[in-house]
């Protein structure tokens, strides 16, 4: 029997930013895309409450439940004492 061919090519590993064997750098990189997130968040519930959308309201105690369990994400893991949101 033949081997089955692979018509994939290997893609060749990227740099990262990210060590994954520092601990430390993975909780700065986790704490920065989680402030990220929350601060995107935020602008977010800020441009909806210039508009005049039918749900708005619904929308923007959606997104304040995600910023708290973002933060509270933080605050469980002992990344909050850096917090920057």
């Amino acid at each position: 029997m033949d081997k089955p061919v692979n018509h994939h090519k290997e893609i060749p590993p990227s740099p990262r930013q990210v060590q994954l064997d520092h601990h430390d750098s993975v909780r700065t990189h986790v704490h920065q895309q989680v402030c990220t997130e929350v601060e995107r968040l935020e602008r977010r519930i800020e441009i909806l409450r210039l508009a005049k959308a039918p749900h708005v309201a619904v929308m923007i105690s959606a997104y304040e439940r995600m910023i708290d369990r973002k933060k509270g994400f933080l605050e469980n893991w002992e990344m909050g004492e850096r917090l920057h949101y």
